[in-house]
This record gives C-alpha cells, structure tokens and sequence, in this order.
C-alpha cells in the first residue's frame, strides 16, 4: 500500500508540467517550510510551479529561498495541484477558489478530512516538513540546501525547537540528514523562533495583560484594538500561544485573536492526556491531540464563552475518568 501510493506521486510528479501548490491560512512554519520546499524541488526537475498562501509569508519566514515567489492567490491552468500540511479544504481559504479538487494531500493532522484524490497522511510524523525530508527522493526529487533550510525551518517550528510531546528519534535524524544536505540549523531556528520584531513584541505585551485563568485552564486575548494601537501586521497571535501554554500548572492554554472578517481564531495547547483536537473538530477546526486550533464565525465575547464552556467539560470529564480509574 505505502510503495503504491509512493509510485502514484512519483508518476503524478514526473508526468505534470504546470503545478500549483498551497496550504493554509495564516501560514505557520510548517505549512511554508513543506510549500517552499516542495516548489523548489519540482522546480528543480523543470516544472512551472506556483506557490500560493492566501494570507502570504511571514517576516521571519521571507529569508527562505523561494519566499519571494508565493502569491496570495492562484493564476492560470494546472495539470497538478498539491495541498501541504493542511487539514481540510475550507482551510486553503481563497487560494483554490475555482479550481478542481486537489490531485495530492500531504499531511501529518490526524483530523485530516482526506479531501484530496491522492492523500498521504501520516499522523505520526511532527511536522509536513518532515514527510518531506522523509519522501523527497523516493518521489523523484532531490534535497538541495535551499530545500533543507526550509524544511528545518518547518520540522523547527512545528516542534517548538525539538520539545513538543511527539518528538521521535527518526525526526533527530532527518534533521541530521538535512543538515548534512546544507540546511543551517541554527539560522532557522534564530530566525523563525527567536526572532520578533518591536511590534510583536508589543503585541505580545497586549496578550499577556490579558490573561486569565479559570482550574487548570488559562487564556488570554487579541483584539482588533490591541492589533492596530500596536501596529502589527499579521492577523495571528505572533505565537504567544507558545509562551501561555508554557507557563505552570494549567492543563489546557488557550488564546483567542479578533479577525477582521467577523471571525476569530481560537489556538489550543494541552499537555499529554488531553486531546484539543476534538474540541477544534466541534468549531470546524483541526490539528493534534496537543496543539489545535479553528476559526469561529461571530463575536469575541460570544465564542469566548462557548469555547471556554466546552473546554471546561472536556477538563472535566478527564477529571471524572481519573477519579473512577483511582
């Protein structure tokens, strides 16, 4: 099963002319690591490829090769279209608008919805980017050191620099093996996790004066006001995510961030017993057991309070199982 779906992308790859490839809104590392390098190495074998994120590339992203080439939304006729690191279709926003259904979607979501003709996902691996660095030459491509700067800058990224709950030691040495094809390990992860700009910074301040905590969950908030008194350009949370969920005692950490278009995003983050993920399915999201997020149509206030409501019961009932378990 896994050499005949390898055979039909090595064919799909070698047969195509014009591809377009993209993934998700609000791109994280990942999402762009996996396009970026996918486009490169098609581009390599002479394929005319476009590479589209609807929401663009990230600041600390565009030092990558290839940055300077994503579009925000797809032009012309393709004769193969990828979808990377992207659990559902919804999530491509406005990039396929108009276009067929994917031919290939490579994912690692477990609450990926399979939507493409072709879809390799493999659950188990940390990072898209890392199916990549996996695959890549049993597919017909090879990893130059542009690839593997950005494939790191994926599999760095989506493990918060090697530290989340799923690492393994196969992803140690696909690292490894990228570093020695020329990726620099240590710029991508300077610039993609440490790295902020004055504004994000300030940004973040804004999130932080925010908190609050309710048991074992704590939170905090993005408005639209926060966003614009401090400049910021992005509509995500600059990964403030990833300094809430760090801080002690809580189980689950949330953060919710006000969308221009009437939405707003919610980001989950639990430690190991909790699944998030189920509770993103039920807001139309996705991601991992330990780190999911969706986008929920309607006022902050309100959403505020169903997610909290629901995220509430799912502490509970693990809580309740504990006990019945003692």
């Amino acid at each position: 099963m896994q050499s005949d779906i390898h055979n039909q992308i090595h064919k799909k790859f070698a047969e195509a002319k014009r591809v377009l490839i993209v993934s998700h809104v609000r791109p994280d590392g990942d999402a762009i690591g996996a396009l970026l390098g996918m486009g490169l190495g098609l581009q390599a074998i002479g394929k005319q490829v476009q590479m589209v994120l609807a929401d663009g590339i990230p600041s600390s992203f565009k030092q990558l090769e290839g940055a300077n080439e994503v579009k925000r939304k797809a032009d012309g006729s393709f004769d193969l279209i990828i979808v990377v690191d992207c659990s559902d279709f919804q999530r491509t926003g406005s990039s396929l608008d108009g276009y067929s259904k994917p031919d290939i979607n490579i994912d690692h979501h477990v609450t990926n919805t399979e939507y493409g003709i072709i879809n390799f996902i493999q659950p188990e691996a940390v990072a898209t980017s890392e199916i990549l660095a996996d695959y890549f030459e049993s597919w017909g491509l090879e990893i130059t050191p542009p690839i593997a700067n950005a494939l790191l800058a994926g599999i760095v990224t989506d493990t918060l620099g090697f530290r989340t709950s799923n690492m393994r030691p196969k992803t140690m040495r696909l690292t490894a093996a990228l570093m020695e094809k020329g990726g620099n390990l240590p710029v991508q992860y300077k610039n993609t996790l440490l790295r902020r700009s004055f504004t994000a910074a300030q940004y973040w301040g804004a999130g932080l004066s925010s908190l609050e905590r309710r048991g074992k969950m704590v939170w905090g908030t993005l408005s639209l006001e926060a966003r614009e008194a401090c400049g910021y350009q992005g509509n995500d949370d600059a990964d403030l995510i990833n300094i809430i969920s760090a801080l002690d005692d809580f189980d689950i950490s949330m953060i919710f961030v006000e969308q221009k278009n009437g939405t707003v995003k919610v980001s989950w983050r639990s430690v190991p017993g909790y699944d998030v993920s189920k509770i993103a399915l039920e807001f139309g999201g996705g991601g991992h057991p330990a780190a999911a997020g969706a986008d929920i149509p309607g006022t902050l206030f309100d959403i505020q309070k169903e997610v909290l409501d629901r995220t509430r019961k799912l502490l509970n009932s693990h809580q309740d199982l504990h006990k019945i378990l003692l």
